[in-house]
Order: structure tokens, then sequence, then C-alpha cells
């Protein structure tokens, strides 16, 4: 009597287990992305007063958030700066009504004065961007190492009152956010 070979059982649970684990991995990452994405973020007890600082721009002048506070509210614009024209392009799509809601806009950059100009020249980028070297300012606000910019800044924003008042951050993926969506997204 010969016997047949026999020939292995697959369990089907673990046949699904197999399939399902990579496919409920990259949701997950999915999920998770798009829950980081351009996220509204709360300023938390801690971060609720604005800190104070003074910088140059590229016209060589000084930034004093605190004056600036005196006489209107302030939108901080932390960027990458060099290398990403959506960045400069970003100031003038909403510095105009920005500037008719009363708030002043200040783009904050990481990179030397002199390369900012030179960028602000060839983009026609018409107004002083706000140089913070050494990242001080930057990192101070939590605004350093967003979306995998660890060295700098991503394209985020920050939304002062005049009591300073950290009202409102936004940390956004895209390197340009078109103005319809931006004043959707920012508290009035």
């Amino acid at each position: 009597m010969s016997k047949k070979p026999q020939t292995k059982r697959r369990r089907p649970g673990l046949q699904w287990a197999a399939f399902l684990a990579p496919v409920l991995a990259i949701a997950g990452i999915i999920i998770a992305a798009g829950a980081l994405s351009g996220s509204d973020e709360e300023p938390t007890a801690a971060d609720d007063v604005a800190l104070d600082f003074t910088l140059t721009d590229t016209d060589g002048g000084t930034v004093r958030l605190a004056e600036i506070l005196e006489e209107r509210d302030a939108l901080l614009y932390f960027s990458m700066g060099v290398g990403c024209d959506g960045c400069f392009l970003q100031i003038p799509e909403i510095a105009a009504e920005l500037d008719n809601r009363g708030i002043e806009f200040l783009p904050i950059m990481v990179d030397r004065a002199d390369w900012l100009a030179a960028e602000a020249e060839r983009l026609q980028v018409g107004m002083p961007i706000v140089v913070d070297f050494d990242r001080t300012v930057s990192e101070a606000y939590g605004m350093v190492g967003q979306h995998g910019h660890g060295d700098r800044p991503s394209h985020s924003f920050a939304l002062v009152r005049q009591s300073g008042e950290l009202a409102w951050v936004r940390h956004y993926v895209e390197m340009f956010v078109p103005s319809e969506q931006f004043f959707a997204e920012m508290p009035g």
C-alpha cells in the first residue's frame, strides 16, 4: 500500500494576517501623516504667551516684537528660506490681506541676510525678511524640526495678539499655501 504525499495545510487565518499586516501598517502611516500634516496645534499653557525678540532684517533694520504688538497683532512666518521658492512666494501671496486686516507680517528665515536678500530680489519679494541666523527664535517657538526639517523651520505660522497671547500655530507640509486656504484656516 503506497502512501499519498501529504501536503501542508495552510491556515486561512495566518494567510489573512500575513496579507493584512502590511496593509494595516501602510494605512496607519497614512493616517498618522494626515494627522500631522498641516495640523492645527493649540498652544499649550506654557506656550500661550509669545516670546519677545529683537532681530535684524534684510534691510538692516531692527525688528522687536514687543514694539509691533504695541500697535497691532503680528503673524510670524517661519520658513525654510533659501532653496525654497514657494517659501518666498508665500510672502506676497498673503502680505496685502494681512495688512488689510491690521496684522503685521514678519517672515522669519534662518539663512544669512545677504542670501535671503538675493533670493527675495530674484523672486521679486518686496518686503524685508527677518533674519534668525542662529535659530534662537525659531527654536524657542518650536518651529525647527517640523515635517522632517531637522535644522530649520518648514512652513509654519504663529499668530500673536497684541496682548502677547500666542493665539494660533500652524505647521504646513506644503511649501506654499494659497491665500484662500490660508485665510480660511487662520482665525480672524
